[in-house]
């Protein structure tokens, strides 16, 4: 209960001044990780009690599937189409180059890693946080289009190195399975399913809520919280045919602005409030747990940090 009261006032107090601190570089996600750090220093027994790491991974997806679906709301699909290739060289040659560079520097910093190991390492790292370049795609000061990029960027970049991560970690397992990986197997079922899952879910959930409200069927209250069950629809239903949760809210986000582009700005503050909480949260556990692992960081970690 301590950590959860020093959460919710360090929340408190973040909110009174959130607007002066948007105009610096503390950001939430490093003002919040570093008070998990101190509190950590301050009460080391919270983690001896032991957090369980599969709630702290739920938790992590959920408020990552709800961020991603409110970026992509905000998305206007006229604007999309007149971004050209932008979006694609960022998440084909650039992302691309950032695991490969990422793999390269792992391997000289780490030399006990194999190839597919520091492989593994690069993948991992390559896609940008979705909390952490929020302030730059709400940024008025940088270009729309730049602004639009970057948020698809940041919204399916997770997804797409997830079959990358996969198909290395399979890679460095074959010596020791003695089995074959298939990337297209981890492509199809990522990416292809995940689209599939995001474009179904926001297709027929955007329509029945446009059709609800011109019949004035739903209440204004319940408005807000049928937007916010699509995302957590898609992270039920990704997981059951095995997709890629972040594709499939990312691309729901999309999609459910053809059948429902009355949605109120409210349903939409409604999840993107409840994702940044839940992302927030996230970043005060991360703190704990690196202070924890402190002695594990060597020379070669804080070189690695700093290249990538």
């Amino acid at each position: 209960m301590t950590a959860l009261a020093i959460f919710a006032s360090i929340l408190f107090l973040y909110s009174l001044l959130s607007q002066r601190l948007e105009r610096t570089v503390l950001t939430a996600p490093i003002l919040f990780t570093g008070a998990g750090m101190l509190m950590f220093r301050l009460h080391p027994e919270v983690m001896r009690a032991g957090v369980n790491s599969q709630v702290f991974l739920r938790l992590a997806e959920v408020g990552l599937v709800l961020l991603l679906f409110t970026d992509a709301r905000r998305i206007e699909l006229k604007v999309l189409r007149n971004l050209g290739s932008l979006p694609g060289r960022l998440l084909s040659t650039g992302m691309l180059l950032t695991i490969l560079l990422g793999a390269i520097c792992a391997r000289l910093v780490f030399p006990h890693l194999s190839l597919w190991e520091a492989a593994i390492l690069g993948a991992i790292l390559a896609p940008t946080d979705a909390g952490l370049g929020q302030v730059i795609v709400n940024s008025p000061r940088v270009p729309l289009r730049i602004r639009q990029a970057l948020n698809v960027e940041a919204g399916l970049n997770d997804g797409l190195s997830v079959p990358f991560l996969l198909f290395f970690i399979a890679l460095a397992a074959v010596s020791v399975e003695g089995r074959t990986a298939s990337l297209m197997q981890f492509i199809v079922e990522q990416l292809g399913f995940g689209v599939l899952v995001g474009a179904g879910i926001g297709l027929v959930g955007g329509w029945l809520l446009g059709l609800a409200r011109r019949r004035e069927w739903i209440a204004e209250s319940f408005l807000s919280i049928g937007v916010v069950v699509l995302p957590v629809l898609c992270l039920v239903v990704s997981e059951m045919v095995e997709a890629s949760m972040f594709i499939a809210s990312f691309v729901a986000g999309l999609a459910v602005q053809i059948g429902f582009k009355e949605a109120g700005e409210h349903s939409v503050e409604f999840a993107e409030e409840w994702g940044q909480l839940f992302n927030l949260a996230v970043f005060f556990l991360f703190g704990m747990v690196v202070v924890r692992n402190w002695p594990q960081f060597g020379p070669s970690a804080w070189l690695y940090a700093v290249l990538a």
